[in-house]
């Protein structure tokens, strides 16, 4: 397409004017550039829609070629459209790089749109922001400390709330420690022996906690679990930093912290022995096949593979090597509850639950006074939640205070330090789950402009 334009030009008769000529400006394109309206209002569209590199895929079909960095340009050039003052604020920080650099973005919880994002998640720079922008009467966060400390800085006249989910996970965390606390309650009783078999005739299945293989050894696992924990508990008596142990004996940052936040060595030998096999589901199956006479290894592999086993002869075999020299052995025992799955259940609204599984829970929190007054500890504060009664908050936190279980007090140490807010957010109806929804699609965003997500880019719809 050729364009044929003419513009008028205009002389000055001033004689002190410096500029003697003055030249006629057309609606087709502005001051020196390079494009019509028509073609940048296109490139700004398609810029919005699709970004950088796909964008300028997308303006070659249009026949106005463009690179990814000129429509990155025209994304920033557009101005931001003035957005009054929220009067229901939500905050909450996301990555930029995991581990080093952090910003906030900030929500009108009215219309759910993110109106600005701040560079760091510094308490200053939240306060400064609040005092730049006046007006704001709620501030919607999780129970991270420097959000309320910039917010009573910034705005002390406005109510802070805590995010429910946040209390309610922080919760389940709490829980599962009782649990695993607890876990010799997970047990079922010892079922009494059979009479109708001899003493001598009746086999054992494998050690029930997994310490022991089936040849009566230590497992490999138990005995570098105990070596680590050793040293890792002789170099802290030592007042080394995790640093330094991790140097010294060449493990990662997690595998030392973990070894050195266990309470004892049980504690990691449980979730280290108490592993689901390919094979747990067909013990029952290959104990009656022994009982009934059929002794070969790879006969009974056979009869697992039709019934769907996707492991290996191996393990069959090494199953029912404890098994030699008795005729008749017991059906192995019910592997125990896992903690997780407990306070799965203990955190689950009741009528959610499948008969069995109640049934199970209900024998554990027979057996075990503790668990039993976790769990209406838990109900307790499902309904004050559910039901928006905040008022209660502070009889619950008394009494657990008043109870022995470690880790529901440190909880509520912590609910104290932030009780007020807690308070307000287990009353009033505001909640923080649109700003978590605007963290992910931030996220999104970071992740699909491979490292050109700047801050002037992450707000735009």
């Amino acid at each position: 397409m050729l364009i044929v334009l003419t513009v008028r030009r205009f002389f000055c008769l001033n004689a002190d004017c410096v500029r003697k000529i003055f030249a006629e400006q057309p609606d087709l394109a502005s001051r020196y550039a390079r494009r019509t309206h028509l073609a940048g209002d296109v490139l700004e569209s398609v810029a919005l829609a699709l970004g950088g590199r796909p964008g300028s895929r997308m303006t070659c079909g249009l026949a106005v070629p463009a690179s990814r960095m000129t429509l990155l340009r025209i994304i920033r050039r557009i101005p931001d459209d003035p957005t009054p003052t929220p009067e229901v604020l939500g905050v909450d920080d996301f990555a930029i790089r995991k581990g080093q650099n952090y910003a906030t973005i900030l929500l009108d919880m009215a219309t759910h749109r993110p109106i600005d994002v701040l560079p760091d998640r510094s308490a200053d720079t939240f306060a400064q922001w609040l005092r730049q922008h006046p007006g704001v009467r709620v501030v919607c966060r999780d129970r991270g400390g420097n959000y309320a400390i910039g917010a009573r800085a910034g705005a002390p006249d406005a109510i802070q709330v805590a995010d429910r989910y946040h209390l309610w996970a922080n919760l389940g965390e709490a829980v599962e420690k009782t649990v695993l606390a607890h876990r010799a309650c997970l047990h079922q009783p010892e079922p009494v022996a059979d009479e109708q078999l001899e003493p001598a005739a009746i086999g054992t299945t494998a050690t029930p906690d997994g310490v022991r293989d089936t040849c009566g050894r230590d497992r490999p696992l138990v005995t570098r679990t105990h070596e680590r924990y050793t040293a890792v508990q002789t170099l802290l008596a030592e007042g080394k930093s995790l640093s330094a142990i991790c140097r010294e004996l060449h493990l990662e940052r997690g595998t030392v912290r973990r070894f050195a936040r266990a309470g004892s060595i049980d504690e990691l030998l449980f979730k280290a022995t108490h592993r689901v096999t390919k094979l747990d589901p067909f013990k029952a199956y290959l104990t009656e096949r022994w009982n009934q006479g059929q002794t070969n290894s790879a006969a009974l592999f056979r009869e697992l593979v039709e019934k769907g086993y996707r492991g290996g002869i191996l393990t069959v075999r090494r199953f029912i090597h404890q098994f030699r020299g008795h005729q008749q052995v017991r059906p192995p025992e019910p592997r125990p509850l896992k903690p997780r799955q407990l306070a799965r259940w203990i955190m689950t609204r009741p009528d959610r639950i499948k008969e069995d599984d109640q049934l199970r829970l209900t024998q554990v929190l027979a057996r075990c006074p503790e668990l039993d007054r976790t769990a209406k500890y838990v109900r307790a504060f499902a309904t004050m939640m559910t039901e928006l009664q905040g008022t209660r908050l502070e009889e619950w936190l008394t009494a657990i205070e008043a109870d022995n279980l470690p880790p529901l007090r440190s909880l509520a140490i912590g609910m104290r330090r932030d009780q007020d807010a807690i308070t307000n957010g287990l009353t009033l109806p505001h909640s923080s789950g649109a700003v978590e929804g605007a963290v992910t699609r931030a996220k999104a965003i970071k992740r699909a402009m491979y490292g050109r997500a700047n801050l002037d880019l992450l707000p735009v719809d």
